[in-house]
């Protein structure tokens, strides 16, 4: 009698316990809704927007299945998404396909649904742009990212023609009344403002001596004002073999004023081995000096401000002098003040 009752209450017991598992396994069959998005430290705080790359909750009803996350396009990783039946965790990709404007669309077993909310790339940035001076006219590559969307690019405040565009380059036509001053580019999520500046407010040299500046570099192996084998821009540029210490030297007899300039300008081009060897600017009278490092095979832009040197009121003789005592050759370009 024991072992037959004991037996009966082991094959209920199993028959409860498979019967709760069954229940379990029961799924939600209802199609997904969704509702808001948060962040994962404010869940009670709903979102208006946010950026790519971000972390977001998706709050809904019957999510438990989602087998795809989709953001305009652009899907979620599956080992960056997790999803219970209220709410999805998942981090949103690093780039999508609009600026601002990218729905949420959510699969699961039994359906899908979409929400519409923006999505913002991050502000612009701008790297760099070359050539670093130009006429009216010239294109200017501006190099960087998120650039999607772009609206408006301007030099002095004055718009440019954009000839083409992508996320992170944009090539633009130097305006008439923008060949000095400050690039700028506007995106739908904003501005931002290059911290390079654009064109020679005061030219030293471009394609040869302008404002009464003269020659009178010492020490060199070779000296051509007038090269045209590499050029940052136009049609010459100076190409020098150093040896050891010596220097291109310029020369304005009558003495410049700084008052109303902020830096010096120039491009160079570093020859065979010149990576990270130096040229030292300094200038005359007296003032301070300042080391800049060469990039072998690329023209580099340089901008040195006049604090940094020594603050000088007027300026006689600006030089650039190999400091490296390495024999090299280097072209020089775009020489000047702004």
């Amino acid at each position: 009698m024991i072992k037959n009752y004991i037996g009966a209450g082991l094959l209920l017991l199993a028959t409860l316990i498979i019967g709760a598992c069954k229940k379990d396994k029961t799924e939600n069959t209802s199609p997904p809704t969704l509702t808001a998005v948060t962040t994962l430290t404010d869940r009670a705080t709903d979102l208006q927007s946010i950026g790519y790359g971000e972390w977001i909750i998706i709050k809904g009803n019957n999510l438990s299945t989602t087998s795809q996350v989709d953001f305009n396009g652009t899907l979620a990783a599956d080992s960056l998404t997790y999803a219970d039946d209220n709410t999805i965790t998942v981090k949103i990709p690093a780039n999508l396909t609009d600026p601002i404007n990218n729905p949420i669309k959510v699969t699961t077993k039994y359906g899908t649904a979409t929400l519409n909310f923006q999505i913002k790339q991050p502000g612009p940035q701008i790297a760099d742009f070359n050539p670093a001076a130009g006429v009216v006219g010239d294109e200017i590559t501006i190099d960087g990212n998120y650039f999607k969307g772009i609206s408006n690019v301007t030099i002095n405040g004055v718009a440019a023609t954009i000839v083409s565009s992508t996320q992170t380059e944009v090539k633009i036509k130097v305006p008439t009344g923008g060949t000095v001053g400050t690039i700028a580019i506007t995106t739908p999520v904003g501005t931002v403002t290059a911290t390079k500046t654009f064109g020679l407010r005061h030219v030293i040299y471009d394609d040869g001596f302008k404002n009464g500046w003269t020659n009178t570099s010492y020490s060199t192996i070779s000296l051509d004002l007038l090269s045209t084998a590499n050029t940052r821009r136009g049609t010459n540029a100076i190409n020098v073999t150093h040896k050891g210490y010596s220097a291109v030297r310029f020369r304005l007899a009558s003495k410049f004023a700084t008052a109303g300039y902020s830096m010096v300008k120039i491009s160079m081009f570093g020859g065979p081995g010149t990576q990270g060897k130096k040229v030292k600017i300094s200038l005359s009278p007296t003032a301070g000096s300042y080391e800049l490092f060469l990039n072998e095979g690329k023209w580099t832009d340089y901008q040195v401000p006049f604090i940094n040197i020594g603050n000088p009121t007027t300026i006689e003789y600006i030089t650039f002098q190999e400091f490296s005592n390495f024999g090299s050759q280097i072209f020089i370009d775009d020489v000047g003040f702004y």
